[in-house]
């Protein structure tokens, strides 16, 4: 008996840490980060940004954490950092800790170059800047627009009429208490015109503050730019040497999307009632003197929708209602929160209250004839005590998730509902609170074992429930999977059920193939939801995919960039070894470059932008990402072009990660395809990032001419690769006769010159010649660097009276066999 007791002690202790370490995890709500202004991993900007983290996350400060509130400023100008912490008031120390170090984890991974951060959490905010953050107080910046296209000096009368009008929007005595106010200073030429508007439930005092922060940042993110829009949660400025006043204006605006979807089976219905909502709320704003609305409507038993629409005070009843419907119509409703800011008006929903309510005359929840829906399995909006996510009552647990399939979910929230409503009404409420947590800790003790049971017999499944609903783990990898056998479970993806993949691919329809790749087929699918997917099915002879198959899953898991192809989970049936992908529209960029006639939808235009693409994603593995990454196979066929045909990265079966110091690795394993490899990595098996850049080159040729690098050319009576064609056009003057005639006379000389002479600087024979990464994405975008004069480059093809100089004839011959474009898995190094 005693075992006994001693089993259920051990587990029920057990059970409890647990439950404590799952409940102190932070809960994520949104972050902001601008692109606008950005820094570079080895800048001094991000060694100061690493150590005002630090600061900010040392244990050591548990007086700030008894507090809740720390900021701090490392550096000097123009590399100065200042940043801040902000936890919620009702939170003991240990918790504030817990979420700030979290946050500072976090924050290089959802905001890995952008200067200007805003990490919100139920639990805390941390904020950091290149400019002044010291409060907590300070206003929400959301995003700005100075366009460059109309300048002024400092010392002219602009700067002076200027001066004058912010001085007036922001003096104390401006008409706060309605929260709009226009200005106008000076005459034309150099007449500037100004207005402010706050949002309609924060008080004369926010808006103020507001207001004078806003008119501070100007001349900070706007020195020199005569029209100017800055946007904040609380406010907006603006102002132009144009009459803006009494001007409806939706350009120049931004879409904010919460990070969780609303579940597929609810979508259409949430749709309705968010328009249905905000259709009344904009007829009630266009009619009121604010021009502001704000109300709410039950969407379920357990959640109601929470809406928010705005105009500027000086646009008339039918501009405003103009305005709202063209930004209504908008907004991202398959996401549980979304908002529309444009310079004229603005909207949000949300699932939880995000507004002062009690500042807020509205109509009562609208109420259907029938009852609100019973409660649903959509993504919870999490209590919070802070003034941006005010509480509401329902169940905080982190732990919930982990149950929700098994618990209905009211049934927690109800109980916690029932012990807020008789607390303080006096003599019961202890007894009702132990009763209740002895009650929960016995079920949900039941619930366990049951979870245990079923969660053996069963593996985790996606159908008909939207796929990014679910959450990833965070789990560092730091060494190459590919050498070392770790297991496919530490990338922490979304495993999928086979008979669901299955059946998104009609059991694999050869109409539904896409193409093949070095190590099976890929196919399209379809789940229930009507999500479509790119479903990766590893071939079973294939003895080398399993371990690409490892690779591929731990690598990808870990990115997230535009230019990268996105995982979004993987399945392991017997056999079956499947990648699950998102779908990209449009193919591979070999699919269009080689073939006559789909050639013709790729312009220069669209060639240039999809090699800036490539060459933003190849930059992020080696360099932003939490970890160093080579990809080891860049071709066009690894290249996914999507609806806009903007460049995706894909395929990283063959990737390796490099440790933080870590620049260059040997292998006695080489893969990746003939005609792409740079030479040290072919003859050598020696790998770096330099021979992506080797790849990056060959590519960028390849794009240029719409020929492949596999193929042999003509030139001199010579036999070329597309290396060496393109050296020999360089060598006598002659580059443009590489460009695609399908161009026409439509495109910039200078810019396709320039990125010939890049490509070359990338192939060039010597490791140490070619540029990395950074350098090639700052020669792309900077036409003012001079470039350095290209050497001879590898894999040199040569005529019968050209000299042979340090390549060796090994290289050639090696260059011979370089004519197939198929991937290879093992070629035993020289």
């Amino acid at each position: 008996m005693s075992s006994w007791a001693s089993f259920i002690f051990l587990f029920i202790f057990s059970f409890l840490t647990s439950f404590r370490v799952f409940a102190q995890d932070p809960t994520y709500r949104y972050h902001s980060c601008p692109n606008t202004t950005i820094f570079s991993r080895d800048s001094a900007y991000f060694s100061n940004l690493q150590t005002l983290l630090s600061f900010l996350s040392s244990p050591d400060a548990s007086s700030s954490y008894s507090s809740g509130f720390r900021n701090d400023a490392v550096g000097t100008f123009p590399d100065r950092v200042t940043g801040l912490f902000d936890c919620r008031g009702d939170l003991p120390p240990e918790v504030c800790h817990n979420c700030v170090a979290f946050a500072v984890k976090d924050t290089l991974i959802r905001c890995p170059n952008e200067r200007d951060v805003t990490l919100f959490y139920d639990e805390c905010t941390l904020r950091y800047s290149n400019l002044v953050v010291t409060s907590a107080l300070d206003p929400t910046y959301v995003y700005h627009v100075c366009p460059s296209w109309a300048n002024f000096p400092r010392s002219s009368t602009y700067m002076t009429n200027l001066i004058t009008l912010l001085s007036t929007l922001s003096s104390p005595s401006a008409s706060y208490s309605t929260g709009f106010q226009n200005a106008t200073a000076g005459k034309h030429p150099d007449r500037v015109t100004g207005l402010f508007n706050c949002r309609g439930d924060v008080s004369p005092e926010v808006c103020r503050r507001c207001v004078s922060f806003a008119v501070n940042e100007t001349s900070t993110r706007c020195p020199n730019e005569k029209e100017v829009t800055l946007y904040y949660d609380q406010c907006t400025l603006r102002y132009s040497n144009r009459n803006i006043l009494s001007t409806s204006n939706t350009n120049g605006g931004i879409i904010l999307a919460n990070s969780q979807n609303m579940t597929s089976n609810e979508q259409a219905r949430f749709k309705d009632l968010v328009l249905t909502t905000m259709n009344q709320a904009t007829i009630a704003a266009a009619n009121s003197s604010k021009r502001f609305d704000a109300r709410s409507a039950n969407f379920t038993t357990l959640h109601s929708l929470y809406t928010l629409v705005q105009c500027t005070h000086d646009l008339t009843r039918q501009d405003c209602l103009s305005c709202l419907q063209q930004i209504i119509n908008q907004l991202p409703t398959d996401k549980i929160g979304g908002q529309f800011i444009v310079p004229s008006c603005s909207s949000r929903f949300e699932l939880c209250l995000f507004y002062n309510q009690s500042a807020v005359t509205t109509p009562q929840p609208q109420q259907n004839s029938a009852p609100p829906p019973p409660p649903t399995s959509i993504p919870s909006p999490r209590p919070g005590l802070n003034s941006r996510f005010p509480l509401i009552t329902c169940l905080s647990a982190v732990s919930f998730e982990k149950f929700k399939d098994l618990l209905k979910p009211g049934f927690i929230c109800i109980l916690i509902k029932i012990v807020s409503e008789n607390t303080g009404k006096g003599g019961n409420s202890s007894v009702i609170i132990i009763a209740v947590v002895v009650s929960i800790t016995a079920l949900l003790l039941l619930f366990v074992a049951v979870f245990s049971v079923r969660t053996k017999r069963r593996k985790k499944m996606i159908g008909a429930i939207p796929l990014l609903n679910v959450k990833r783990k965070d789990t560092e990898v730091t060494e190459p999977l590919a050498e070392n056998g770790d297991s496919i479970t530490t990338a922490g993806s979304l495993q999928f059920d086979f008979k669901a993949i299955v059946a998104a691919t009609n059991n694999f329809l050869p109409i539904n193939k896409l193409g093949q790749g070095g190590f099976g087929e890929v196919y399209k699918g379809t789940f229930p939801s009507g999500v479509q997917v790119a479903v990766k099915r590893l071939s079973k002879t294939s003895g080398q995919g399993e371990r690409e198959f490892e690779n591929e899953v731990v690598v990808v898991a870990k990115l997230q960039h535009r230019n990268l192809v996105r995982l979004l989970g993987y399945c392991l049936e017997g056999e079956e070894k499947i990648l699950v992908y998102e779908f990209v529209h449009n193919k591979s960029l070999d699919y269009f470059l080689f073939d006559t006639t789909m050639k013709r939808q790729l312009d220069w235009t669209r060639r240039y932008k999809i090699i800036g693409g490539i060459a933003r994603g190849i930059l992020y593995l080696h360099q932003d990402s939490r970890l160093t990454i080579i990809h080891r196979d860049l071709k066009a066929g690894n290249i996914l072009l999507d609806a806009d045909m903007n460049p995706k990265v894909a395929d990283f079966g063959m990737a390796r990660i490099f440790g933080m110091d870590q620049t260059e690795a040997n292998t006695r394993r080489v893969v990746g395809t003939y005609g792409y490899m740079a030479p040290e990595y072919a003859m050598y098996g020696q790998f770096s990032m330099k021979s992506d850049v080797y790849s990056f080159g060959v590519l960028v040729f390849e794009i240029i001419s719409g020929m492949k690098n596999s193929s042999l050319y003509q030139m001199d009576d010579s036999v070329s690769n597309l290396v060496t064609y393109t050296w020999r056009l360089w060598s006598n003057g002659s580059q443009l006769d590489l460009v695609d005639p399908s161009f026409g006379d439509n495109y910039q000389t200078h810019d396709i010159t320039r990125c010939i002479h890049i490509a070359l600087l990338c192939v060039q024979e010597d490791v140490d010649d070619r540029p990395n990464m950074s350098a090639i994405v700052q020669m792309l975008t900077t036409s003012s660097i001079v470039l350095a004069v290209p050497k001879q480059p590898g894999f040199f093809f040569r005529g019968r009276h050209e000299q042979v100089g340090e390549v060796g004839s090994s290289v050639d011959r090696l260059a011979l066999c370089s004519i197939d474009d198929a991937s290879i898995t093992s070629v035993a190094p020289r």
